[in-house]
């Protein structure tokens, strides 16, 4: 490991080296996120890295994919948790679930076209959360269903009391 001299002298290289016109995706990403943002805007097709940009949109698709997968894990978590271990249940659990809902909601209604995949969804967020759920409560793996034992209407409307005597 150098110096903290020798680490600054190459922030001050790295701050002041001239920008090429034409930066390599895997050189500089932000600044090629930039680039291409500015070359797409001004129609400069010709001047596009069209395999990466095409590799990058893909993965935004899948970014929200993982996003609606980790929410339907967290309601699953807690749901598993809820009915294997009643004498633990908590008002957090149940705020969790609450709010792991809205966040698929959310997903959904910023990208229908999801939909088309909630049932790979939740059986990928299922096997995390089976997993998890021997985890955090002691019990052994086999306790849990091998397969979602919820369908998509209860996980998203099963009635939760939040505040029960509010």
């Amino acid at each position: 490991m150098g110096s903290s001299r020798e680490g600054a002298v190459a922030v001050a290289k790295a701050l002041t080296r001239p920008v090429s016109p034409t930066t390599a995706y895997a050189d500089d990403f932000y600044t090629w996120t930039q680039e291409q943002g500015a070359r797409l805007r001004a129609g400069d097709f010709d001047g596009l890295d069209l395999e990466n940009l095409a590799e990058e949109i893909e993965s935004l698709g899948k970014s929200q994919f993982a996003s609606l997968v980790s929410a339907l894990r967290i309601v699953l978590l807690h749901m598993l948790k809820y009915d294997h271990q009643p004498e633990r249940r908590s008002r957090s659990w149940l705020v969790s679930i609450a709010t792991h809902r809205v966040a698929v909601a959310d997903e959904i209604e910023e990208s229908p076209g999801l939909k088309s995949r909630l049932d790979d969804a939740v059986e990928r967020a299922y096997r995390r959360a089976r997993i998890e759920a021997s985890g955090e409560t002691g019990l052994p793996l086999r306790t849990f269903p091998e397969t979602c034992p919820y369908s998509l209407d209860v996980i998203m409307n099963r009635p939760f009391a939040i505040d029960p005597d509010a």
